[in-house]
């Protein structure tokens, strides 16, 4: 009986071709989204920002040069914290907002973090200063890039610098993982998983 089986088996493979190895199949995912997508997606993402992203420093909530900016969402390990805080984590890119406006600054920021986003950047460096003369109060650019960064859903926990790299003038941006980090991530993980 079983080689009956067996018989049959082979008989309807018969016509089936293996899968080659080196299949585009195997090698690139297929739902990653496109350049073009992702482009469209930062362009209404930005667009957002601005309309929820207040400029009016009667809205923002007054920060003092000096002090010390410590923000994360739930979930982030305190570990992970810890080195963000200690400037453990490299930095591609750094935006200095100090010498603008704040309209031109929100604008700067939203897109430097989303285009950050966008490239799969974890961590960036923004440079606010601390305005210790600036109208109508002290610290207004630090105050204000304070309570836009708790708004953007792409950032995940920041903290003021090391003295190094800019003191409590500058902060340690922390980005949530892309979609195509999670996707390489799952894929790594599918790869790593089974029966060894």
């Amino acid at each position: 009986m079983q080689q009956e089986d067996s018989d049959l088996f082979w008989e309807e493979m018969a016509g089936v071709k293996p899968l080659k190895v080196n299949d585009s199949h195997f090698n690139q995912p297929t739902h990653l989204p496109t350049d073009s997508q992702l482009a469209r997606r930062a362009a209404a993402a930005q667009n957002e920002y601005l309309d929820k992203l207040t400029v009016d420093p009667a809205l923002i909530l007054p920060i003092e040069p000096e002090e010390i900016i410590s923000y994360k969402i739930n979930g982030v390990q305190e570990e992970v914290f810890r080195h963000l805080r200690l400037g453990k984590y490299k930095t591609k890119s750094v935006i200095d907002l100090h010498a603008y406006r704040l309209v031109q600054a929100r604008e700067l920021l939203i897109d430097a973090v989303l285009q950050a986003y966008g490239r799969g950047e974890r961590n960036i460096l923004v440079i606010h200063g601390k305005g210790f003369k600036s109208k109508p109060f002290a610290g207004l650019m630090k105050s204000a890039v304070n309570h836009w960064l708790v708004q953007l859903e792409e950032v995940q926990a920041f903290h003021s610098a090391t003295r190094e790299q800019g003191g409590t003038g500058a902060l340690f941006v922390m980005l949530v993982k892309s979609e195509q980090q999670r996707v390489v991530a799952s894929e790594t993980n599918r790869k790593g998983s089974g029966f060894r």
